[in-house]
């Protein structure tokens, strides 16, 4: 998290922020992004994988309109903290008190929200996506002004933190969350999400909007000479890892505008992204950069996007059976074997005096009005019992490789 006290100072009168909601060189809300006003963002070719340092405003200027696949933005929370936060045993906590969180008004947090969030997508793709974090103190101004820019809420993300810190003074509820949004600069549907590959590693269970994800600690938290924390809001790996894996792929361009100890840079290095970090602070900028530095990406396997389902050539029940991978006669059932259905020679089946498709009778077992037919029905094969769809993604491979 940065941000530049000279540029907020006079962001109202060079921006005009507050009341009418446009900068000089913002898309109008509701237009696609790179329509500049004025139109000097000529394309030019992208500082990728590199840490810029400099004023994020100033910076965000540079870049050429829609070239950007996805912004992560860690801006500052404006905690407004009045004095120092103490333990019960009267040890000072390392709190955010550092001048970038320090904003004079509501007003002024708001137009400097405004301005980079506007820049932000005047530089995305039409379907790009942008996640921003913040907490109670900020992020519901954020979501307002993102909507007024012309943005497209795709979902709020509860970060719900493992080992959260303690309220010392027990007066409130312990902050044990962090929100965050995830947005497309336009309505555009093409924005990209891993659906299938969320699901598979959450124990084929669809991803839920609350991540439970411990703090940076340990040796991934970054420390000075004296054992300090180089970056007081140093945001966990794990938490960057799920957001770049869900909503880009490899090759990717990741903006980040508030660079900070650099965990977007370090993450996209090490997922096969191309990163640009922007970081005013040259303490924080120079541990971002050594910690990028040590980055060695991981085997490109590990992280190749898995293709979607919904992409994949479709594949009729009957194809199985005319490929000898399901038999006329067999008997399908259901997980937990309380419905039987026979395959029929022409690729329905048949549960009592109902025939139908494999959708259609496994909606008529449960009593609902649909069902998805190649996860719900069950097959026998070497003494394991599969879903249909395993012999689906069989087909699917071997015809791959035929053609």
């Amino acid at each position: 998290m940065e941000v530049s006290r000279a540029r907020i100072a006079g962001v109202n009168s060079r921006i005009k922020v507050v009341r009418t909601g446009l900068t000089a060189s913002a898309a109008l809300p509701g237009s696609p992004p790179g329509e500049s006003l004025s139109g000097r963002h000529a394309a030019s070719a992208l500082p990728l994988d590199r840490i810029i340092p400099g004023d994020c405003l100033a910076e965000l200027q540079r870049l050429p309109s829609q070239s950007v696949d996805l912004v992560f933005a860690d801006p500052p929370y404006n905690l407004q903290l009045e004095g120092a936060l103490t333990r019960p045993d009267h040890s000072q906590v390392d709190a955010v008190d550092d001048d970038w969180d320090k904003f004079d008004s509501f007003a002024e947090y708001d137009a400097f929200t405004r301005a980079w969030l506007a820049e932000c997508r005047r530089v995305l793709k039409p379907d790009g996506a942008l996640w921003v974090i913040g907490s109670y103190h900020n992020v519901f101004r954020v979501g307002a002004i993102l909507q007024d820019l012309g943005y497209w809420i795709l979902n709020d993300i509860v970060w719900r933190k493992a080992n959260p810190m303690p309220n010392f003074r027990g007066r409130r509820f312990t902050n044990a969350h962090e929100t965050l949004i995830w947005a497309t600069p336009t309505r555009s549907k093409r924005y990209t999400f891993h659906y299938e590959a969320l699901k598979g590693g959450n124990d084929d269970l669809q991803m839920r909007s609350d991540w439970f994800i411990p703090l940076c600690t340990g040796d991934e938290r970054l420390k000075d000479a004296d054992g300090r924390k180089v970056h007081p809001t140093q945001k966990p790996e794990a938490l960057l890892a799920r957001v770049l894996l869900s909503s880009s792929n490899p090759g990717d361009v990741v903006l980040d505008p508030f660079l900070g100890s650099g965990t977007s840079a370090a993450v996209a290095k090490k997922l096969g992204r191309r990163f640009i970090g922007i970081e005013r602070d040259p303490v924080y900028a120079k541990a971002a950069q050594q910690r990028v530095d040590a980055v060695t990406p991981i085997d490109p396997q590990a992280f190749a996007a898995a293709p979607a389902k919904r992409s994949e050539p479709r594949v009729a029940f009957l194809s199985l059976i005319e490929a000898g991978l399901i038999a006329p006669g067999e008997m399908l059932e259901d997980e937990r074997r309380r419905h039987k259905a026979l395959v029929r020679a022409d690729g329905t089946l048949q549960l009592g005096p109902a025939v139908g498709s494999i959708h259609k009778i496994g909606a008529l077992s449960q009593g609902l009005p649909s069902c998805n037919g190649w996860t719900y029905w069950m097959i026998e094969r070497d003494g394991q019992r599969l879903p249909i769809d395993a012999l689906r993604g069989e087909y699917r491979q071997t015809h791959r490789a035929a053609a």
